[in-house]
């Protein structure tokens, strides 16, 4: 029986967008209008639509969901972390969405103290987020803050952890974050711009004091630039930071005088990119200075700050990317990667000890863990890969012994690490450079070409997608999927270099080796176009775009969330949040050259009357980072142009921004709609 379910045809109502001549009509532009009811009924209509759609799935999306949530351990405790005496855990109960943030006073055995219980606090709520907890030198308060909207503008509050009172000091539309000076009275934060919601001013705030009148410290006056504040490790310095997309200006302040002036650490050098730390009477530059693209470590004196007395520590590598380093009193850790896997250098303060901690594994993601303790001995890192679960581990500098602290329960009973099988192969992109694909399967399947095959990435600002465990994914393997991540130009998997040759004007780079990895996976018969699907969100969700504008014909199925779709009309909107900030990444369309030349790719300036896979777009109302209208125009778009049959949903979660559903469990829903989308096109249902 043919089906009858009719999508909503949004209304066209064309406005013209002209720059350097050139007209683009944009039919859907009203869209953005986010208080037109009108709009509210055309995003109600679509997830009306998709239900409908999907409703044969209902009862197969809930076995997912349950599926899911069973692998997940759920009265879970994180390893405990010691801190200025205290030692802090967050706990998880059963049948309770939100985390449980406690501590106790120098022994594991001490009595419990309750500082914050998130699930009473988002009781009232349909989103909720805590964002961060600053606790004062003397462990007797915590700033803290809340979002209660998904839009990333929490509001700072402070609990007297003694008494448990919240004090009646407020602070509006803040990035999260705050760091008390060492008097536990002066509080620093940062906030945002209400209408970009660019942190742009970084204020001090005096404890029982009006918070209209706390004292602006420092104003971020170019659009490009976040700003932020943060304490060093040493706890002997606030430091003020200023970031764009390739430049970073730091101020410091000795945080024993929170009325002193901040002191200019390097002043701003366009695509001087630098992040300092301290140790003792020097500090410890990571930068790109003097042409060192993979980065270097570099230090000087406290009192001698400026580029001109950096002393090289370690050298710059043209094959080993130096991503991060960890200061303890006797050890100096460097987080390194090279050839797209990373190590974890050890290097002893008196220069007795230079050694790595080394990893046997084709593929894997390790990562420096919470060492917050300065004085430990014990190193605190992660790991995990595609087929073993997470591990938080241990390692003692003096001893060299490892203690694994906790390894991830996979519950269920079925789950068996040896039951899978991942491996790194190399495709060749059409420029010839070999890109690499990290790849995870249940052992014993046949490469015959007719596997299901679920291709991700991201690709975008140097953000590198590690390969890492996860225990939702079993859901898609145990039911005979491939999952690949492509590690396309445009992170960082291979250097910096890597990301370099994948925006601006190379950003075309990124599409294209996208695709060729998914014709590669093709001709090695680890599946066909018609079982191959398609998976990438925000600037992933961009790469969805272009990908399907230019080779539709590869894929079976798309997962776009919260996609970044209409690169041209949002880069030339300023007044949007992000936008600015981004011309390092994408280009400013202002300038002809970038503007052909995003426009080139951009998935909504470039839907025509073809044919298209099945598509899944999901987004959120109240997205900061891709507002809503732009996967709402672009589905909009496609179903007024295309040519096929085939399904197209858009999915927008009507509470929730950038990072979806909050609790713990809620997102499940989201995922099991989507696998239940892929799984119902293979023909598998249950």
């Amino acid at each position: 029986m043919k089906n009858t379910i009719h999508p909503p045809i949004a209304a066209k109502k064309p406005k013209e967008l002209l720059i350097h001549g050139d007209s683009r009509i944009d039919n859907y532009y009203w869209l953005n209008e986010r208080d037109n009811p009108k709009v509210i009924d055309y995003l109600n209509a679509e997830n009306n639509y998709t239900k409908a759609m999907m409703q044969h799935t209902e009862t197969f999306q809930k076995e997912l969901f349950e599926e899911m949530k069973g692998r997940i351990k759920e009265d879970d405790t994180t390893v405990p972390y010691k801190l200025n005496g205290y030692w802090y855990i967050t706990r998880y109960e059963k049948g309770k969405d939100y985390p449980i943030y406690v501590r106790k006073k120098e022994s594991l055995d001490a009595t419990e103290e309750i500082l914050f219980d998130c699930n009473e606090m988002a009781k009232e709520h349909a989103y909720f987020n805590l964002g961060g907890i600053a606790i004062s030198p003397d462990n007797t308060l915590a700033a803290f803050s809340t979002d209660t909207v998904s839009r990333r503008q929490y509001i700072i509050q402070i609990k007297n952890l003694i008494t448990g009172e919240i004090y009646s000091d407020k602070i509006l539309s803040t990035t999260g974050s705050a760091t008390w000076a060492n008097d536990n009275k002066t509080l620093f934060y940062s906030i945002k711009d209400e209408v970009t919601l660019r942190s742009h001013k970084i204020l001090k705030h005096k404890l029982h004091t009006d918070t209209k009148k706390d004292v602006e410290v420092y104003h971020e006056e170019d659009e490009a630039f976040n700003t932020f504040v943060y304490k060093t490790k040493s706890r002997k310095y606030i430091v003020i930071g200023a970031s764009s997309t390739l430049t970073t200006e730091y101020r410091i302040l000795n945080a024993d005088t929170p009325d002193g002036e901040f002191k200019v650490f390097q002043e701003r050098i366009r695509e001087l990119d630098y992040n300092i730390s301290h140790y003792e009477d020097h500090f410890y530059i990571i930068t790109n200075s003097d042409g060192a693209t993979n980065f270097k470590l570099l230090k000087t004196k406290e009192t001698t700050t400026t580029k001109n007395y950096w002393k090289e520590v370690i050298p710059h590598r043209e094959n080993v990317l130096l991503e991060d380093i960890e200061i303890f009193k006797d050890y100096l850790v460097v987080n390194e990667r090279e050839n797209g896997l990373n190590n974890l250098r050890i290097i002893s303060w008196d220069g007795t000890e230079d050694y790595q901690l080394s990893f046997n594994s084709e593929t894997y993601t390790v990562y420096i863990g919470n060492n917050a303790d300065f004085d430990s001995n014990v190193l605190r890192y992660g790991f995990n890969s595609l087929t073993s679960p997470s591990s938080v581990i241990d390692y003692n500098f003096k001893s060299k012994q490892k203690e694994i602290k906790k390894e991830q329960v996979v519950l269920g009973g079925e789950f068996d690490k040896n039951n899978y099988e991942s491996k790194r192969i190399w495709a060749t992109a059409r420029d010839g450079v070999k890109v690499p694909i990290s790849l995870v399967y249940k052992k014993g399947i046949k490469l015959d070409g007719t596997n299901p095959l679920l291709q991700y990435a991201y690709g975008s600002y140097g953000s590198t997608v590690d390969p890492s465990f996860s225990s939702i994914r079993l859901s898609l393997l145990d039911r005979g999927f491939v999952y690949a991540i492509a590690h396309i130009r445009g992170g960082e998997y291979l250097g910096r270099n890597w990301y370099e040759s994948g925006k601006l004007l190379t950003k075309l780079n990124t599409f294209h080796d996208f695709i060729d990895c998914s014709k590669y996976l093709i001709e090695q018969k680890y599946t066909s176009n018609k079982h191959l699907y398609a998976y990438g969100g925000s600037a992933g969700g961009l790469l969805m775009g272009a990908i399907i504008n230019m080779n539709p014909e590869l894929y079976k199925g798309i997962l776009a969330a919260v996609p970044f779709v209409d690169v041209v009309t949002t880069m030339l909107d300023d007044s949007i949040p992000l936008t600015t900030g981004e011309y390092d990444e994408w280009g400013n369309p202002n300038d002809l050259n970038y503007y052909n030349y995003m426009k080139s790719y951009s998935p909504y300036d470039n839907v025509e009357a073809k044919s298209y896979p099945n598509m899944l777009v999901t987004t959120g109302l109240h997205d900061s980072q891709v507002q809503y209208w732009e996967p709402a125009k672009w589905v909009a778009k496609i179903r007024e142009l295309k040519t096929d049959e085939n399904k197209l949903l858009l999915h927008t979660d009507m509470d929730s921004g950038h990072g979806g559903a909050s609790g713990r469990f809620e997102s499940l829903k989201e995922v099991s709609l989507e696998y239940a989308f892929l799984l119902d096109l293979e023909g598998i249902n249950r």
